[in-house]
């Protein structure tokens, strides 16, 4: 039930005969934005857009009730306590997998291991690439030997055909390298990161109290 009633004046709702509507929960009362004053035994829909006081049969404030939202402002705060809880629940992912990342690597000097078994497993790859390059190069040293017979005379089909298949395995192999020393950097500079990151945790700070971001875990 819903009444609404313009008072001159603001005599205790426990007094008013007829003002006022009593429940056991208590009793809404505001001043709308044209002057009028309204009370209710619930929210009152003419002031949600400012202050109510919610009263005690006596009259009495029981407590201060805030402006109602409006739908956008609703959606505004259901956004704001969405990614609010996202965040709580990126610290605590953070803080779990730097507990982890802690267990793992206790000290520096486990760290260091780690960073040199995984950049030795990519050292070996390029030498093993440039034994490649090098049995290429010995390859077609005699090819371009017997080229240079055929210089004023056409290349027979089969040694062109030998010098341009070395030719693509050679570039191929060259690409392969420069792959694999970018991925000497990138681990480099994941494991440096990495460090960074344990060097704070090792000193003290708590694991999800970091704010900076996060680098991904070295293999």
């Amino acid at each position: 039930m819903m009444i609404s009633a313009v008072a001159a004046g603001a005599a205790p709702v426990a007094a008013q005969s007829g003002g006022g509507t009593r429940s056991a929960s208590g009793i809404y009362s505001c001043t709308d934005a044209k002057g009028r004053r309204h009370t209710s035994d619930r929210p009152i829909p003419e002031c949600q857009d400012r202050e109510q006081r919610l009263l005690n049969t006596d009259g009495s404030v029981r407590k201060v009730m805030p402006p109602m939202m409006t739908p956008s402002e609703r959606a505004d705060q259901e956004a704001r306590e969405q990614r609010e809880a996202q965040a709580a629940m990126a610290r605590q992912e953070a803080a779990r997998r730097e507990r982890n990342l802690m267990r793992r690597y206790p000290d520096q000097a486990a760290h260091d291991a780690a960073r040199n078994v995984a950049l030795d497993d990519v050292r070996q790859s390029i030498a093993t690439t440039e034994r490649r390059l090098a049995a290429l190069t010995a390859e077609r040293k005699p090819l371009l030997d017997s080229a240079a017979a055929y210089e004023k005379a056409p290349m027979p089909l089969n040694l062109r055909q030998q010098l341009n298949a070395n030719e693509a395995a050679t570039q191929a192999q060259r690409d392969i390298v420069q792959a694999q020393q970018t991925e000497l950097v990138r681990l480099n500079d994941l494991y440096d990161a990495e460090l960074a990151l344990l060097k704070r945790l090792w000193a003290g700070e708590a694991p999800g109290s970091l704010h900076e971001d996060k680098p991904k875990k070295a293999p």
